[in-house]
């Protein structure tokens, strides 16, 4: 694979990343202040005193402090123990949190300088779970912004309206140094006027989508050694939308094809498919992504076989004399939808680089940037957890648009994941057996008792196909066509010799 450019790298992750907070930020002692600890220590009367008074004047002082500073300090301290209010090193504040630090110790009716470093809480499960999802949204945020501020807003033509003279195009494409080849023509300028002048409303929608998806898709992409621009292919294929079908029955984030799914990786049964599932289908992307490459050397080419398979590709390049490069080279040997796809893939890139020169913000998605994944090893409902936690359970279908029966159908030692708001893992865990007393309310169907132990036992029987042995037939080429294993089709079917089956022998497929 080719080297990329350093620049193109650093570039890009600074979206993701940016610099890295201050995590020890604190308030600093002017020494011109009169009553400053000379020693950043009181004396054990006047710490006592003050103490006392942070006990007794929580939310008295009102004051503007970030919600998670406020918090920490209603909810975090045990009231037993508050006496025991200490100063100590405090490294969990976000980059800026000094302002935050000090209206918390306002809140607590302490003096901002009594002391150089931030409060040391005696705090919960559930007031962390809040810091670290304010962190990251706050860190997503932040970074989304500086990435635009310091790298693309430094254009002089930023006040000119409407459609902009080809020569601006052309060279605000040229500043976007990438390993993907993103030329300038009449072509890719219908789809740049496309998103930024008449579908600015997708774009802005996009945009608030991005802020969720898009730090996720390039840690997978960079894991991988892929262009981060790749980033931008879920756009164009399915609006950054998990649970988007074509017409043709590609689906996900990546608008995988059945077959293409399972090729690479994918599990789709009745219950579970991973072509929904943001993380499992980026990687299998990013998988799909480097065979596409390989085979072509040129990222166009490569995008070309993403849309339309490489079949389609290899017939253009054919038509085109044999002899092509690029996608242009073939471009008018493509299908009729695919021809759009590397310009529409251009001028996406170039409208989510330059919104704000066309007027563009983000409209904000409601969905949680900050989330975690808890492991589920036994057969759970959506609905079980949504009830049970108070959540909104469409929330909760959509953080999960894998499990397509809202049922997680881990049985049999098979572990899966839930995706949840940071802010709900503690109390997840804290109320897991509540959650799965509730099984035979909204697993009644699964719930069998076992006639040995006479105890009930949760089963789940999987779908399943029946197919017919033909003349030439071989478990490796059935496996392959079903997407299963060789070793899945002889435990199903208890076959002892698999080098001998018979014309017309039924076996059992399960999905």
């Amino acid at each position: 694979m080719k080297h990329y450019p350093n620049l193109t790298i650093i570039v890009c992750f600074v979206f993701i990343l940016g610099a890295a907070p201050d995590i020890t930020a604190s308030i600093p002692v002017p020494a011109e202040v009169s009553g400053a600890p000379g020693s950043g220590r009181e004396k054990k009367k006047d710490k006592k005193k003050r103490k006392e008074t942070a006990i007794a004047g929580q939310g008295a002082v009102e004051s503007s402090a970030p919600q998670y500073a406020e918090e920490l300090l209603v909810t975090g301290i045990e009231e037993d123990t508050a006496a025991d209010l200490e100063f100590g090193d405090y490294d969990f504040f976000p980059e800026g949190a000094a302002t935050a630090d000090a209206e918390a110790r306002a809140l607590a009716g302490l003096n901002v300088y009594d002391d150089a470093r931030p409060l040391h809480f005696k705090h919960t499960p559930e007031a962390l779970d809040s810091l670290v999802a304010k962190w990251n949204g706050d860190n997503i945020s932040t970074n989304y912004e500086s990435y635009f501020r310091d790298f693309i807003d430094l254009d002089s033509t930023a006040s000119l309206d409407g459609e902009l003279p080809d020569s601006v195009y052309s060279a605000r494409l040229r500043r976007m140094v990438s390993p993907i080849y993103l030329g300038y023509n009449d072509i890719v300028k219908r789809y740049i006027v496309a998103y930024s002048q008449t579908r600015k409303g997708t774009i802005a929608r996009m945009l608030g989508l991005s802020r969720v998806y898009f730090p996720m898709i390039e840690q997978e992409l960079a894991a991988a050694g892929l262009p981060l621009e790749l980033r931008m292919l879920p756009v164009i294929e399915s609006a950054l939308n998990p649970t988007a079908v074509s017409r043709m029955g590609a689906s996900g984030l990546w608008q995988f094809m059945h077959g293409t799914g399972r090729a690479y990786g994918l599990e789709i049964t009745s219950y579970h498919d991973e072509r929904y599932d943001p993380v499992a289908s980026t990687r299998a992307a990013c998988r799909f992504l480097k065979d596409l490459y390989r085979m072509y050397g040129d990222w166009t080419l490569a995008l070309a076989a993403y849309n339309c398979g490489p079949g389609n590709v290899n017939k253009a390049i054919k038509r085109a004399g044999g002899e092509a490069k690029t996608f242009w080279d073939i471009y008018e040997y493509l299908p009729r939808e695919t021809r759009g796809y590397v310009p529409a893939f251009i001028g996406a890139t170039y409208a989510f680089a330059y919104h704000r020169q066309h007027g563009i913000e983000p409209i904000p998605s409601e969905l949680p940037v900050s989330r975690d994944t808890v492991h589920v090893n036994r057969l759970l409902h959506l609905e079980q957890v949504s009830s049970t936690l108070g959540m909104n359970l469409e929330t909760l279908r959509t953080l999960n648009p894998q499990y397509k029966l809202d049922i997680v159908p881990a049985v049999e030692n098979k572990v899966y994941h839930l995706t949840l708001p940071q802010y709900e893992i503690a109390r997840y865990i804290e109320r897991e057996q509540d959650i799965h007393d509730k099984d035979s309310i909204y697993l009644a169907q699964f719930i069998t008792v076992d006639p040995v132990t006479n105890t009930p036992q949760i089963t789940v029987t999987a779908a399943s196909t029946e197919y017919r042995i033909k003349s030439g037939d071989t478990l490796g080429a059935i496996a392959r066509k079903y997407g299963v294993t060789v070793n899945q089709l002889i435990k199903w079917n208890n076959i002892t010799n698999p080098n001998k089956l018979r014309i017309g022998q039924r076996i059992e497929i399960r999905k």
